[in-house]
């Protein structure tokens, strides 16, 4: 049996749109929310975890609602369609409201200007403030204006290298905060309207990413799932990398651009999220593609001819399956609270402690989960889903691990081949823990057992960026890696004890007695 990759590839474009969409929404509205509201790094992941909170009970509801959908389009094409159009234009319309909280701080935005900072240093000399390593200061005590004023956001090294000046990032930039968030008690209409927006962008993307998600199995036999999923991962790093490329061509990382407008950088990401949209509606035809991987499973007898002719019908689990699944679901857990800690704070992370810029090291982890993905799903059907997944954790948790060392002085190579090595245990564990999930589900269920898998994520990354916020707000950035790789460590442990949902439980013969394609099965 073949994967039909044309179709997989067309099928991954609605997860293409999404991952463009999270890539651009994790790196930006983290920096919009401290930066230009002031919100502490608690309060910056409360926000930040707004869409994991909807995501708990939407994912599963519109999962299920999908299963039912009668649509002449399909059960899963309506939901991807709607919530993209209403998703990208909601987010220019945010870019709006950014750029109205920008005019209420057009005193103290100018980046190195002598009189903005001399309005910070009058605003904030008396006011204690916390640097970003945790150091708690009396701005007055420990600047005259002279000196506070003098500062500047690069220094020149012996080496005639620009790199970030630590006194910019430990003193200027919080006093700058503290600016940005008095101003937004005097003005808190633009941050009400700004999470306004946030909430329709949260919902409309929570509406479809489970039917998105749920369109690979529909179409795809199961012994094939890994290896769609590794296509459909691929079409998503696809989305995340021309982000992060969009990223460095707009200098959103750029000390200089802190306080930048994001119009023009979410109108080009809202406008690739319709092009997606857009292949993806004059390719996909999924009613017709999902019944004929009913005939080919049929076929290879993978199902029976009753189960293919009711594809909407549920089953029941046994107790030993339940317990698997349950098992699989807190293992996603788990890896979601390290993984996601680290996503969500990275950019903030990498400006104020590493001093580089977030976008080219995010950029190396989503190449090296682009190549990895593939091979993932090769391995995943020689030696099993689990076997594959554990030795990404592995590699996840020794990334994370030795990241927590590094710091402004370590080499970049280093911090980018950390980085790379979390790219491909990513890859690894993501490319197969999702049909882990969906393998003990029938037709009728995979929209429902999406939600699930996407409920168990979101209720990770629903608590770890306020937990991780409030331990960097206590303890200081540093904790972030040390805590994202306490977390895949007991990932690691919970998945040893999973027994099923492993590509091996498909007997040989259902899973490899026939070489046809779809279209050959049905003389497409």
């Amino acid at each position: 049996m073949k994967l039909n990759y044309k179709r997989t590839i067309l099928v991954g474009f609605a997860f293409f749109l999404i991952c463009a969409f999270w890539q651009a929404y994790d790196n930006t509205i983290p920096l919009i929310l401290t930066n230009k509201f002031g919100m502490s790094q608690t309060w910056s992941g409360v926000i930040m975890a707004l869409d994991n909170v909807l995501a708990l009970f939407m994912l599963p509801l519109f999962g299920h609602l999908s299963d039912k959908c009668t649509s002449p389009k399909g059960r899963r094409t309506p939901f991807i369609v709607i919530g993209t159009l209403v998703a990208a234009c909601a987010l220019v319309a945010l870019s709006f409201v950014d750029n109205a909280q920008l005019r209420h701080l057009r005193d103290v935005s100018a980046i190195d200007d002598p009189a903005a900072l001399s309005v910070i240093y009058e605003r904030q000399k008396d006011a204690t403030l916390l640097s970003p390593g945790g150091e708690s200061f009396i701005l007055g005590q420990k600047f005259t204006e002279e000196e506070f004023t003098a500062i500047r956001s690069q220094t020149v090294t012996e080496d005639g290298e620009a790199v970030t000046d630590p006194a910019y990032t430990n003193y200027v930039v919080p006093a700058r905060q503290a600016c940005a968030e008095a101003v937004t008690r005097a003005h808190p209409a633009t941050v009400i309207l700004f999470v306004a927006l946030l909430l329709i962008i949260l919902l409309s993307m929570a509406t479809f990413r489970s039917p998105a998600v749920a369109l690979m199995p529909d179409v795809t036999p199961k012994p094939l799932r890994s290896k769609a999923n590794a296509v459909i991962n691929l079409m998503g790093s696809a989305g995340g990398i021309i982000v992060l490329a969009l990223g460095m061509l707009f200098a959103t990382a750029s000390v200089q651009n802190s306080l930048m407008s994001y119009t023009g950088y979410f109108g080009v990401i809202a406008a690739l999220m319709l092009a997606a949209l857009v292949v993806f509606m004059l390719t996909v035809q999924e009613p017709r593609w999902a019944n004929e991987m009913q005939e080919q499973s049929v076929a290879a007898g993978l199902e029976d001819a009753e189960e293919a002719a009711h594809p909407t019908e549920s089953r029941k689990l046994s107790a030993d399956e339940v317990k698997s699944l349950l098992l699989i679901l807190l293992s996603i857990v788990l890896w979601f609270f390290g993984y996601n800690a680290v996503t969500s704070k990275y950019s903030v992370y990498a400006s104020n402690i590493l001093h580089k810029d977030y976008n080219l090291t995010l950029i190396i982890a989503q190449a090296a989960a682009i190549v990895a993905y593939l091979p993932v799903g090769f391995v995943a059907g020689r030696i099993g889903r689990k076997k594959t997944i554990l030795a990404g954790v592995v590699m996840l948790t020794v990334a994370f691990g030795v990241a927590g060392f590094l710091t402004a002085d370590s080499p970049s190579a280093l911090m980018n081949a950390m980085f790379a090595l979390a790219g491909i245990a990513w890859a690894t564990i993501n490319v197969n823990s999702f049909p882990m999930v969906v393998e003990l589900a029938s037709g009728g269920d995979v929209g429902k057992y999406t939600g699930f898998y996407y409920t168990a994520s979101m209720a990770a990354q629903v608590a770890t960026p306020m937990v991780s916020g409030l331990l960097m707000d206590k303890f200081g950035m540093h904790v972030l890696f040390p805590y994202a790789a306490a977390f895949t460590g007991l990932a690691f442990v919970t998945m040893l004890f999973v027994r099923h949902g492993d590509s091996r439980d498909i007997p040989a013969e259902k899973a490899g007695d026939t070489d046809m394609t779809v279209e050959e099965l049905t003389n497409d």
